[in-house]
């Protein structure tokens, strides 16, 4: 492993930068970004992981550099993320970067992939292209730990999400819903589910709330919605309509629902909306790895009762009188 520069490291920034204007749309794909700099030390070409299917970062990056008629063998390119190695929806970057004879690659940190796992960098060094790895390596692995998670686990990253009053109550007596977020935490909170591939749900709450499951007011890809069945659904219920509904039976256990999703589905993140004893079952049985609970300055006085959690280990941010508490499980993703 050879030594990072300063330099070096300003590149893998605006790779890192780069890579997040994927969010939303790379999924199950991870964000990348790419550098590419000539021997001067100027930017001579960028590029970013667009939308799942597409051209990754290292191609596109390419494709910038060339269409200003640079050539690449002088040159070093970064990447946030290591190049794969294998066909999938497009072929190996890795083998690209080989073709254009690139003096130097500097990788942020390894793909836990199985197909690539370090068969990148090897395509790389085969080639003679001088490799450094693992710049910036924690920033690079926190941008993508919902991706590292499921392949290292095999299971969905698992995000809970709840809004709550003051007092602690999810809805009015009986389960009547509240209105409990307001616009600007309704948009905050789509911008989380664009960031999932999936969303999960019980049936009380399709009974309850008929929800469409699907992200507004927020740029997106596509978010698949789940359901655990415990009733026949109504006929009119909107998740009906969408053709992409994953639907488990009530009572499968929820470790193999999470095996499920990832091994047949491909989901990489789950969002979990609700009810309240769906939330408490991922809970009880610490199948979780980020929370986000919205408080409300409504004061419901009683009502169902949220899952309790206690919110002083949580970040916090406020936003039109609300307060965003967050959290990993840092069990699973230190």
């Amino acid at each position: 492993m050879n030594t990072a520069t300063s330099f070096d490291e300003r590149m893998m920034r605006r790779a890192l930068q780069l890579a997040t204007f994927g969010r939303g749309f790379a999924s199950p794909n991870p964000m990348v970004g790419a550098v590419i700099t000539d021997p001067d030390g100027r930017i001579v070409g960028e590029g970013w992981h667009r939308r799942w299917g597409g051209p990754h970062a290292e191609v596109n990056a390419v494709a910038s550099a060339r269409a200003r008629g640079v050539e690449l063998q002088d040159c070093t390119i970064y990447v946030t993320l290591e190049p794969c190695a294998h066909y999938g929806k497009t072929p190996p970057c890795a083998r690209l970067l080989a073709e254009c004879r690139f003096r130097r690659a500097v990788i942020g940190c390894v793909d836990p992939f199985p197909k690539v796992d370090g068969r990148g960098i090897g395509i790389l060094r085969e080639a003679g292209i001088e490799v450094t790895c693992g710049v910036l390596e924690r920033e690079c692995r926190e941008l993508n730990r919902r991706f590292f998670f499921a392949h290292t686990h095999r299971r969905p990253w698992v995000q809970l999400k709840w809004a709550q009053s003051l007092d602690g109550f999810m809805a009015a007596e009986g389960g009547y819903p509240v209105q409990l977020s307001s616009p600007v935490s309704r948009v905050l909170m789509h911008r989380e589910r664009a960031a999932a591939d999936a969303i999960l749900v019980g049936t009380g709450t399709i009974l309850s709330d008929d929800p469409a499951l699907t992200v507004r007011c927020w740029p997106h890809r596509h978010l698949r919605p789940v359901v655990i069945q415990s009733h026949r659904l109504p006929r009119a219920a909107q998740l009906l309509r969408n053709p992409d509904l994953i639907s488990y039976p009530h009572g499968t256990p929820l470790s193999r629902l999470l095996d499920s999703l990832y091994a047949d589905h491909g989901i990489t993140s789950l969002m979990v909306e609700g009810g309240a004893a769906l939330l408490c079952s991922f809970l009880d049985e610490n199948l979780w790895q980020e929370l986000r609970i919205e408080v409300s300055p409504v004061r419901l006085h009683k009502g169902v009762s949220a899952p309790e959690v206690p919110l002083s280990g949580l970040s916090v941010t406020e936003t039109d009188s609300r307060h965003i508490f967050s959290g990993v499980n840092n069990q699973f993703f230190p």
